[in-house]
């Protein structure tokens, strides 16, 4: 029996279901999405799913590039989470997973982070080392709400396909949707974001949306059922901090659900910036992953988010044109 799978062209000896083709290949059935000739296979029809000859196989898996909201018992004190879909997260940091020296790292920029939800890509298994290391080896899903994207993905069609995986694979509905227009600026396709975005609530998803920073399509999102708007800060990986406050803030005026700026922020200054606009929250990658020390930055990180929402919360001072002395002037010497 010749299949393909993964893009690989493999003989097998026949009869062959899903689930004896796994174990030949040397698969956890329990951590990958199966998909057959474009259509994902449930892990409960494994066992009944018969192969034939020709058949096109993906195997897919989580890879650093969402148990589920914080407990109780993590949340006690904190007045002020994080809330998306009804989900509650005591951190209104999100981090990626992606471009870290290894795994090892990732997870200690992840904690000094003090994030719940990271950001994962749905990407191929490695068929000729089924055993390699995997990201759930060093952040458990039981602690860290993972948050499938679809980085990489340039229609619609590819992006719904990825996350439905997504959802096979692990169970998630939580997602984060990008769908990109240009590979040079990594900016988003809105017509297609937004086609995709319909499709993907109508499915049940609960989707987190990367986007512009347009506030009338931030508002067209919203409209289909996004349950977070992500408007970009700046092109993703560029690290050059918020380039349009005042659309950001219209936004923010304009939504009723949470506003989280994706993408493009570089210090810790961008991070308080964006949560002083009153953003609900920051997603980042390339501003930890690429700092000279990672693990510093991550912590620094932490810190801007947090003194950013309290700032907002306390209200600034009005701005003047002119000297206010804060100091009475009655009483002088």
């Amino acid at each position: 029996m010749r299949l393909t799978i993964n893009g690989e062209a493999r003989e097998f000896p026949g009869p062959l279901n899903v689930d004896s083709l796994l174990r030949a290949l040397e698969i956890d059935p329990r951590r990958v999405a199966f998909e057959r000739n474009l259509e994902i296979v449930p892990k409960s029809s494994y066992p009944a799913t018969v192969l034939a000859d020709g058949d096109r196989v993906e195997i897919v898996h989580f890879i650093g590039g969402g148990s589920g909201p914080a407990t109780a018992e993590a949340l006690a004190g904190n007045d002020d989470p994080l809330v998306v879909a009804g989900r509650i997260f005591r951190s209104r940091l999100i981090v990626g997973t992606g471009k870290y020296r290894d795994f090892e790292q990732t997870r200690a920029a992840v904690e000094a982070a003090g994030s719940d939800v990271v950001t994962v890509a749905v990407r191929r298994v490695n068929i000729s080392e089924p055993g390699q290391p995997m990201l759930s080896d060093y952040l458990s899903p039981r602690t860290y709400t993972y948050l499938p994207n679809t980085a990489g993905c340039y229609t619609a069609d590819e992006a719904v396909r990825t996350l439905r995986l997504a959802r096979e694979a692990g169970g998630w509905t939580l997602v984060k949707l990008e769908v990109l227009g240009d590979k040079r600026t990594l900016y988003p396709d809105m017509m297609e974001t937004l086609k995709a975005a319909k499709s993907l609530v109508d499915d049940g998803f609960d989707v987190m949306v990367y986007c512009t920073d347009d506030p009338l399509f931030a508002r067209k999102l919203e409209d289909v059922g996004c349950a977070a708007i992500m408007p970009l800060a700046a092109p993703i990986g560029s690290g050059l901090g918020i380039q349009n406050p005042i659309n950001i803030r219209l936004i923010i005026e304009a939504a009723r659900v949470p506003v989280i700026v994706d993408a493009g922020v570089g210090t810790a200054s961008d991070a308080a910036i964006a949560m002083e606009l009153g953003c609900d929250g920051v997603l980042m990658n390339t501003a930890i992953a690429e700092a000279r020390d990672p693990i510093r930055m991550a912590h620094a990180m932490r810190l801007a988010v947090e003194a950013g929402r309290a700032a907002y919360l306390a209200g600034r001072m009005p701005k003047k044109r002119y000297a206010d002395p804060s100091s009475p002037l009655s009483g002088l010497i």
